[in-house]
């Protein structure tokens, strides 16, 4: 019996460690455990916030996007309202001096001082009326207008051979190429344009002339000319109305 109890105090002690170190091997179980969820969840949060900055990202690169396109947009209209008002500006005074040389013309003769006799010479034949300079340029454009291209071109070439070096001038070569444009003479119309853009470099003009050899050039199957006549326009007047005509070519849906 002694022997029994001695034998089975002794598998008791040697059986108390291997307890205690299962214990501790289960804790340490435990606690990796514990940090294996607790790094997963930190990863899990992490690719949750990479996600979420990349979407806050691509809708700030979008909001600004939208806000340049917002502000070429705008800039297009304030252009195009600032052109609209000087046409009409220009219209405005075209109408003033037409109805000044109106006057002139109803001008009723003058008066014979009482008492004296009426002068036995026949009056004077009027001189014509001489066309003030937007008065010609005028009627010029209402041919080019009305479809009739070549009284038009007539008038343009006689509106720069009277005033070569007016605030018309460059326009009336616009129209020359435009008249020539709408009657497919696409050489000639180029060098129309070629004229206006050596003769006034600083017309606002210039880029429309650009845009429209663009267009000539095309239509003499030279497309590669073409492209560097819209690339120059999109380079250099990036916000004009030729410029978004000249995106929509070199760019076709």
């Amino acid at each position: 019996m002694i022997r029994r109890l001695t034998i089975s105090w002794a598998v008791l002690a040697l059986a108390a460690p291997l307890l205690a170190a299962n214990k501790d091997i289960e804790r340490l179980q435990l606690q990796v455990a514990s940090l294996e969820g607790t790094l997963a969840d930190l990863k899990r949060t992490s690719d949750e916030t990479i996600k979420e900055l990349r979407r806050l990202n691509e809708a700030l690169a979008d909001q600004n996007a939208s806000l340049k396109k917002s502000i070429q947009d705008q800039k297009v209209q304030q252009d195009a309202t600032q052109s609209g008002l000087k046409d009409v500006a220009d219209r405005l005074a075209l109408l003033g001096e037409r109805l000044q040389a109106i006057q002139q013309q109803m001008a009723p003769p003058p008066a014979v001082p009482s008492g004296g006799e009426a002068s036995s010479s026949p009056p004077p034949s009027p001189a014509a009326p001489t066309l003030a300079p937007r008065e010609l340029y005028s009627q010029a454009y209402a041919d080019y207008a009305r479809g009739n291209y070549d009284i038009a071109v007539q008038g343009f070439q006689e509106y720069l051979r009277q005033y070569p070096s007016t605030d018309f001038s460059d326009k009336a070569e616009y129209w020359i190429g435009e008249c020539l444009f709408a009657k497919q003479k696409y050489a000639d119309a180029l060098e129309a344009w070629k004229k206006l853009l050596t003769d006034f470099p600083a017309s606002e003009k210039v880029p429309d002339a650009h845009y429209k050899r663009g267009v000539a050039l095309e239509k003499l199957s030279r497309r590669s000319q073409a492209l560097l006549e819209y690339r120059f326009v999109v380079d250099r007047y990036p916000n004009s109305e030729a410029g978004r005509r000249a995106r929509e070519r070199l760019n076709p849906q």
